[in-house]
């Protein structure tokens, strides 16, 4: 079957074709790893790995590359406040993001590249950018020639001229051109730097992603995505830098998914409206939090909110009910030999419309109402006088593949008494220590397991409902 993408460089859907048969060269933009992330950085991580796993699904081997930008202007100021190191701030918070993605049931990328690990092929990229006279230095800072490249604009749709309008030069630069950017920054007194042919500095933020993808991927690459607000200037300065340095198009489909908002305003710190996924995911579950971000297609802009999250969660269980109603009813299912071609070509049309809807543009939104039309039909099977244990077995067959697809789960986790018996503990802290919101929360996580607590006065008991 076809897949549809829309590709942001053209601004219409594109059928999908690979570089090499059955292989997609797939790179994301990492996060700047200064911090937790936060719910705008969940979105772009839950939105392509489901694209990822839509083409492994489809048949395609993904050489899925996402990176980690850990030198930056952030981390430094963020070393300076907490009086660490830069390395070891970036690698408490890429640890903080793997386990926070991981609870997302993001899947790890194949590659995980770091700027401060890439640094020799980021210099030497520079140096044959400047040989190509595509760059300049000026005393310790390297500018790429953003006039050179003929085409630059291209993926933002802007001229040169109404770039040009804009742009200013501030002080302490040294471009020939307000339009030119930054590919080597010369190091600060007690700034983190690498010795370079220009002195000691680092590299600028756009030039790290285009050294990174050459090396793993090679010169052109099937997919580039990342958010809406890295189409402008990241990657246009990626395209520019890339395409005069490896003389070829640097990226076939670009992909962005759209802003969040927060309670209908756009999420910003100054606002202090942003929310982090570190706690998101000890607050709520997290394949509500991610069936949430499936729910409106990729491009489009979505608004968080409580309110919205407590509808993601309701429609979540009724698919979830669906599933677990068909384990209760396969106990007093039959081996019937009955023809079950009916039941089967039900199953079979469902498949189809979910795999249409995802191959056109991995519109998401749509795949999950297939989910609720599974569910119905699911639904309406176990009502019958008779079942088949082999319609049962397909029903829950499909429900584990689309949803898989979707990178959900709709098993419910089992609690063992031990489990059980810590959490009563953390709850009993919890009251002496008037945490009673925790205490609380425990309790409802606890119920929503099945598992009803009774607070006597010899202690707290429970028993499974």
């Amino acid at each position: 079957m076809t897949i549809k993408l829309y590709n942001t460089l053209t601004r219409q859907k594109e059928t999908f074709k690979t570089i090499e048969e059955n292989k997609v060269k797939m790179y994301v933009c990492g996060p700047t790893v200064y911090n937790y992330i936060h719910v705008g950085n969940a979105r772009p991580a839950i939105v392509f790995d489901t694209v990822r796993r839509f083409l492994e699904y489809s048949g395609y081997e993904v050489e899925y590359v996402l990176n980690f930008t850990d030198v930056d202007d952030k981390l430094i100021k963020a070393a300076n406040e907490l009086n660490e190191e830069v390395p070891d701030i970036a690698d408490r918070f890429i640890k903080a993001y793997k386990e926070d993605v991981s609870k997302l049931n993001v899947k790890e990328a194949v590659h995980h590249p770091r700027v401060t690990e890439t640094m020799d092929d980021i210099i030497s990229f520079i140096e044959e950018l400047i040989e190509k006279d595509f760059a300049y230095e000026a005393d310790g800072d390297v500018y790429f020639r953003t006039r050179s490249f003929d085409e630059y604009g291209k993926l933002s749709h802007q001229s040169i001229d109404e770039l040009r309008s804009g742009a200013r030069i501030q002080v302490g630069e040294k471009k020939d051109d307000p339009l030119d950017f930054t590919l080597w920054k010369e190091a600060k007194t007690g700034e983190i730097s690498w010795e370079s042919p220009w002195g000691k500095g680092r590299p600028g933020w756009h030039i790290e992603c285009s050294a990174m993808a050459r090396k793993y991927l090679g010169e052109t690459i099937d997919i580039h995505a990342g958010g809406q607000d890295l189409a402008f200037p990241h990657h246009e300065n990626e395209i520019a830098q890339s395409e005069c340095h490896n003389d070829t198009t640097f990226a076939n489909y670009w992909m962005h998914n759209g802003y969040i908002q927060i309670d209908n305003e756009k999420m910003s710190k100054s606002l202090g409206n942003f929310i982090l996924v570190h706690d998101l995911v000890e607050k709520h579950d997290p394949n509500v939090v991610r069936f949430f971000m499936l729910s409106v297609h990729y491009r489009n802009p979505i608004n968080f909110s409580d309110e919205l999250l407590a509808e993601a969660k309701n429609s979540f269980n009724r698919i979830k009910t669906a599933y677990q109603n068909l384990a209760h009813r396969k106990t007093a299912s039959l081996n019937l030999t009955d023809d079950n071609s009916v039941w089967q070509s039900k199953l079979d049309e469902l498949k189809q419309r979910f795999m249409n809807e995802m191959n056109d543009d991995f519109n998401t939104a749509n795949a999950i109402s297939v989910l609720f039309e599974l569910a119905k039909e699911a639904n309406i099977y176990i009502q019958q006088d008779q079942t088949s244990t082999t319609i049962i077995d397909a029903f829950t067959d499909l429900f584990d593949e689309l949803t898989t697809v979707l990178g959900i789960s709709l098993e419910e986790i089992e609690l063992l008494d031990s489990d059980i018996e810590a959490l009563i503990e953390e709850r009993i802290q919890a009251r002496k220590d008037r945490d009673f919101a925790r205490a609380d929360k425990i309790r409802d996580e606890l119920k929503d397991k099945g598992i009803i607590l009774e607070d006597t006065p010899q202690g707290t008991r429970w028993k499974r409902s």
